[in-house]
């Protein structure tokens, strides 16, 4: 009896074959990475570690493509387009020149601002800062939707404050959009 039972899971074994085999592979995500940088750096690095906290492993299940523009903004649409072609699932931008690059790129990969440094809304980068809409989101450092939620934290901060100054680059277009 006992030999017909190792027979019988003999043979179920190499029906269906090891449970390895049945696995499917991990999937690998292709995350791109588009920097004014000219190298990785400190927010680099800390991308890295986010993603690693969060169970991600580059180089196991997760490859990132760093594309650098040195500081060259017209290096972004050619970044993006790069990006695009390589199927990535998602891609992370660093300002708002990147991310204008990689939504005319993609409509429909994932866009993530990582620090976009002028009013995405009012450039019509997306919706609103509530409901993004499309494929772009993250988070931004200023933006004129802010500025009122600004003045009221300030108040409650300093209920004797009766008068505020804003100082700010005259050129700034990100400045105008506050006053």
């Amino acid at each position: 009896m006992r030999h017909k039972s190792i027979w019988l899971s003999a043979i179920i074994f190499l029906a269906t074959g090891s449970p390895a085999q049945s696995q499917k592979p991990k999937k690998i995500y292709r995350v791109g990475y588009i920097s004014t940088r000219n190298e990785i750096g400190r927010n680099e690095d800390a991308f890295r570690k986010r993603l690693h906290e969060l169970g991600y492993v580059e180089g196991q299940d997760t490859v990132i493509e760093w594309k650098f523009a040195s500081g060259k903004n017209s290096r972004f649409p050619d970044s993006a387009a790069e990006l695009v072609r390589l199927n990535a699932d998602a891609i992370v931008v660093q300002g708002v020149g990147a991310t204008q690059a990689a939504k005319r790129a993609s409509s429909t990969i994932p866009v993530v601002m990582a620090n976009a440094d002028d009013d995405p809304v009012r450039l019509g980068l997306i919706a609103s800062l509530a409901r993004p809409g499309g494929n772009v989101t993250g988070f931004v450092s200023i933006s004129a939707e802010l500025a009122g939620k600004r003045l009221e934290i300030l108040k409650e901060t300093v209920p004797r404050a009766t008068r505020v100054a804003i100082l700010s680059r005259s050129a700034s277009t990100v400045a105008a959009s506050h006053v």
